[in-house]
């Protein structure tokens, strides 16, 4: 098709990268001490990066291109991010440190007769971080995973939440309304780098929780994969509504 794209005059330009940290498609990158366009199809030909280079080795030429992917775009800014967050961070902090528990599969008698006393029942996290926003989606406790993504509030009104939900699940948690980020993207990187079994899905009954299952549908579509996956809504009283 024909259409509006980025040009570069690579005579012109210096290499100093402000270009592609102007471009928010992720189109533009310094290869060989040159901006290059590594996709056609990641160009919107919008032109952020063109008031930005000191060079002015960028213009807007309309020629015959690869239609704009914005769905293409979103995985692969979602890749790079997950490929950032897999870096240790700086500070070190403690709550971002990967761990993974060793779990009782079986359900013991113990277990079974603790399920009248929640005091006395196991945990089943089986990993650590659970937040959402913590876990790299290259972390090796995601491979070969049933995972479970849970809004964070069900835990406390769910009482037999750990042995009725996370039992040999990995667990991930969050709170769609009050967590500044899209959950899709991350959710997406998770499914891309790894072979997940299965996606149990548990949200609270009031509307804003929705959103936490439109994230794994919209995960679930970007990856192309076909993935079983089931969705539970717990009522603000504790009990199971839809199953």
């Amino acid at each position: 098709m024909r259409r509006k794209i980025v040009k570069i005059d690579e005579e012109k330009c210096n290499g100093c990268g402000l270009c592609v940290d102007a471009c928010h498609e992720g189109a533009l990158q310094i290869i060989d001490g040159k901006a290059r366009l590594i996709s056609e199809s990641y160009c919107d030909g919008l032109g952020n990066c063109l008031p930005e280079c000191p060079a002015g080795a960028i213009t807007i030429e309309e020629r015959e291109a690869e239609p704009f992917d914005e769905e293409a775009v979103k995985l692969m800014m979602a890749l790079r991010e997950a490929k950032k967050e897999a870096e240790p961070l700086a500070c070190g902090c403690p709550g971002t440190h990967q761990r993974v528990f060793n779990r009782n599969t079986e359900v013991s008698p113990h277990a079974k007769a603790s399920s009248q006393n929640a005091a006395k029942q196991e945990s089943q996290l089986r990993q650590w971080p659970c937040q959402i926003q913590l876990v790299s989606p290259q972390a090796p406790f995601f491979d070969n995973a049933h995972l479970l993504v849970a809004a964070d509030c069900t835990a406390y009104a769910y009482a037999n939440f750990h042995p009725d939900f996370m039992r040999n699940k990995i667990t991930i948690i969050g709170c769609p309304k009050l967590d500044e980020m899209d959950y899709s993207e991350k959710l997406a990187a998770i499914l891309a780098y790894n072979d997940i079994k299965s996606v149990s899905v548990v949200r609270m009954e009031v509307p804003c929780c929705g959103g936490i299952v439109q994230a794994v549908k919209n995960a679930l579509i970007r990856s192309g994969k076909m993935i079983p996956w089931n969705v539970t809504i717990i009522s603000t009283d504790g009990q199971i509504l839809e199953n």
